[in-house]
C-alpha cells in the first residue's frame, strides 16, 4: 500500500480495514449474489440444472470479484472517507471501528446491488457461471459500469490520473 505523508490518516487506516477483510468479504458477495439470485429468479427453490450449479459452486477465479470488491472499497472511501479521526470511547481501535463500519455498508450494498438483474446475472457469470475467459472479462467490465451507474460516479482520466466525480 502506498503511503503518503500521514500514516494515521483516516483512509490510511480504513483502506487497511478493507484489505484485511478482503477473502471475509468475496466470500459474503458470492453468499449474497446466492440469495439474489434466488429471490430474483428462482424463488420457490426449485433444484434445475442451473440453480444447483449456483448453488454448490465454491470454486472459481476469484480476481474479477475481487476487482469489484476493491472498487465498492474506493467508493466507500471516497464517500465517506474524510481523513478526520474521531474519538472512541469504547475500547476499539479506528481499525476495528472501520471494519465494523465497512462491512455492515458493505452488506447493504450487496443487499441494494442484488435487486438489479444486470448485477446478479454479470456477477453471475464472473462466479460460478464461470465458463471462459473472455465471456467473465465482457461482465466484469458490465459490471464495474453498472456500479458506477448506481453509485452516479464517473471516472474521468486526466493526465494519467482517475478521478471520481458524483454525476
Amino acid at each position: 500500500m502506498i503511503q503518503k505523508l500521514f500514516p494515521l490518516d483516516k483512509n490510511y487506516i480504513l483502506r487497511q480495514a478493507q484489505t484485511a477483510l478482503e477473502d471475509k468479504a468475496l466470500d459474503l458477495m458470492v453468499f449474497e449474489l446466492k440469495k439474489s439470485y434466488t429471490a430474483l429468479y428462482n424463488p420457490l427453490m426449485l433444484m434445475d440444472a442451473t440453480y444447483n450449479q449456483i448453488i454448490d459452486t465454491y470454486d472459481f477465479p476469484r480476481e474479477r470479484i475481487r476487482l469489484i470488491y476493491r472498487q465498492l472499497c474506493g467508493i466507500y472511501r471516497y464517500k465517506f472517507g474524510d481523513n478526520q479521526l474521531e474519538l472512541l470511547f469504547d475500547g476499539r481501535s479506528h481499525f476495528e471501528k472501520f471494519q465494523e463500519d465497512w462491512i455492515l455498508q458493505f452488506s447493504t450494498w450487496l443487499r441494494e446491488l442484488g435487486r438489479f438483474e444486470p448485477y446478479v446475472k454479470t456477477m453471475l457469470r464472473m462466479t460460478v457461471l464461470y465458463d471462459t475467459e473472455s465471456r467473465a472479462e465482457w461482465s466484469e467490465n458490465q459490471c464495474k459500469a453498472f456500479v458506477n451507474q448506481y453509485f452516479d460516479l464517473k471516472i474521468v482520466k486526466r493526465n494519467g490520473e482517475l478521478k471520481l466525480k458524483i454525476g
